[in-house]
């Protein structure tokens, strides 16, 4: 199962090509010598700040701090860090929800979400450039500005830190591998919540998770260690923000054909947008354009790919031609390939005369290529077109405002390493992770539990189609599913518009009812 997930991990996380080799290292992430020789105190600081949010003026007091966990012996394993927003002025906890955010990776720290969609403060990043296209990021000084689209008008905030990101850490004899897995993950967070719970007495609050990608994935697994037995902790809703919760219908590895329908709407929205499509033959309607994409993904595409050697030549010709008319790629590309294009293809061929690659997380974007003959792309645009800002933000806010005074080293991406895919709803060794099946069973066990996915156009590490196909899937209640769509990728909050419709679209369906 390694090998096959492996590469499922590349396709979902959140700024891979930006976690280069030199940056953090996965040791950082576990306990030194000094630490297991003695456990410091829990390191809090608090603050207070008001923000315009939604029009109204919400006072609240920021936390950023340290919760340590403990084992069975009361013997602390790790400090988890984390950074709530408390609203000020709401004395019944019963109308106040919470919500505990977190990113993806595995390996990423909330930055992206902090910073960028949720909290009172986000970083601007530059204005698109002539053809509408996003540009990179640059370098400092960065825009950070009040965050008028932050949901803490109708929820309380806390955004989590996983072992191994940011500045949470081991402690004493815990080793990175007893928190980087797919369970083992969920249930430091459940930990975590739950001490959270108890120290804010918000036992009897609306409660809410917030998940990025990866950070789906572990919202899939979390509600199941959360709601899945007699002491549990039941959950009004699920906010999965870029979805990746099936991994068979993200990862091209060979002889995984069903990956390809998962992407293809992906590529031909890509397209539809870098002007490789003929517009006119859909009269300029993305929308009609991109159901028929879905429509011959799953009614000619797949069944193609089946019959393998035993497809028609004249079906095969015509089936080319039909990728072509989608994807806007040449037809003896198409040929050559036998009708699958995997992304990194994908990405380096669309745009090749013209000497570019277009991004994974966010196909808007574009980058020069050191080769004009390479087969891959060396990065991804859309990931060193946004870290250099996301980092730089973050820290300066937790320096300047949130007064956080840590010098240890912050890991945005990359601090952890040997993470354990093996789950109990993966369904055996040579199985892709599928964690949908954790959603549909506490949707049965919870009648109040909703889920709210929101997915980006533009987004090829978690295509919106794959997530559509997941949650078509009969245990599904859709009268307690929302699916919301922007005109962005994977962090549609880059995009102004986007962020505007996707705080209006959280902040309905996370709203206490009248």
């Amino acid at each position: 199962m390694r090998n096959i997930v492996f590469v499922g991990l590349a396709a979902i996380m959140i700024a891979s090509c930006a976690a280069r080799a030199d940056e953090e290292k996965p040791a950082r992430a576990e306990a030194s010598a000094g630490e297991q020789a003695k456990t410091p105190e829990p390191r809090i600081f608090k603050t207070r700040a008001s923000v315009n949010a939604n029009g109204k003026t919400i006072r609240y007091e920021a936390t950023a701090g340290e919760t340590f966990i403990y084992d069975d012996k009361g013997a602390p394993t790790a400090s988890i860090f984390s950074t709530s927003y408390i609203a000020e002025g709401f004395a019944d906890p019963k109308t106040r929800p919470v919500a505990f955010i977190f990113n993806g990776g595995p390996g990423s720290a909330s930055l992206w979400l902090h910073m960028g969609v949720f909290g009172p403060k986000r970083v601007r990043l530059p204005a698109a450039s002539e053809s509408g296209d996003p540009l990179d990021d640059g370098a400092a000084p960065f825009d950070i500005i009040a965050n008028p689209q932050s949901v803490i008008d109708v929820a309380d905030l806390v955004f989590i830190d996983p072992v191994g990101t940011g500045w949470s850490r081991t402690l004493g004899e815990a080793k990175g591998e007893d928190f980087w897995g797919v369970d083992e993950d969920a249930r430091s967070i459940r930990e975590f919540i739950r001490r959270w719970l108890v120290e804010h007495k918000r036992w009897n609050s609306p409660k809410y998770l917030m998940g990025e990608s990866y950070g789906t994935t572990r919202s899939a697994a979390l509600i199941d260690a959360l709601e899945n037995g007699w002491t549990d902790i039941s959950m009004n809703g699920i906010v999965l923000i870029s979805s990746v919760l099936n991994f068979s219908l993200d990862a091209t590895d060979p002889g995984n054909d069903v990956a390809y329908i998962g992407l293809f709407p992906s590529y031909a929205a890509t397209a539809w947008h870098h002007g490789k499509i003929d517009r006119a033959r859909w009269n300029g309607d993305f929308g009609a354009f991109l159901d028929a994409a879905r429509a011959f993904a799953i009614d000619k595409y797949l069944p193609a790919l089946m019959k393998g050697q035993l497809l028609p030549a004249a079906e095969r010709t015509a089936i080319i031609a039909d990728i072509a008319a989608f994807t806007g790629l040449k037809l003896r590309y198409i040929g050559q390939s036998d009708m699958r294009i995997p992304l990194g293809a994908f990405m380096r061929e669309l745009l090749r005369d013209e000497g570019l690659t277009v991004g994974r997380l966010d196909s808007r974007f574009t980058g020069k290529e050191a080769s004009a003959i390479g087969e891959t792309p060396d990065d991804d645009p859309s990931a060193y077109g946004i870290d250099g800002a996301y980092t730089a933000a973050m820290l300066d806010y937790f320096g300047r405002d949130l007064k956080v005074d840590i010098t240890d080293r912050y890991v945005t991406l990359g601090g952890v390493s040997k993470w354990n895919w093996s789950t109990n709803s993966a369904g055996g060794e040579n199985s892709y992770v599928n964690v949908a099946p954790y959603v549909e069973r506490a949707m049965r066990q919870n009648r109040d539990l909703r889920v709210f996915s929101a997915n980006g156009y533009y987004d090829m590490a978690t295509p919106f189609f794959g997530t559509e196909l997941t949650l078509a899937q009969p245990a599904f209640d859709r009268d307690r599913l929302t699916i919301a769509y922007y005109d962005a990728g994977h962090m549609m909050y880059i995009h102004q518009p986007s962020l505007e419709k996707l705080s209006a679209d959280i902040r309905a369906f996370i709203a206490p009812k009248n």
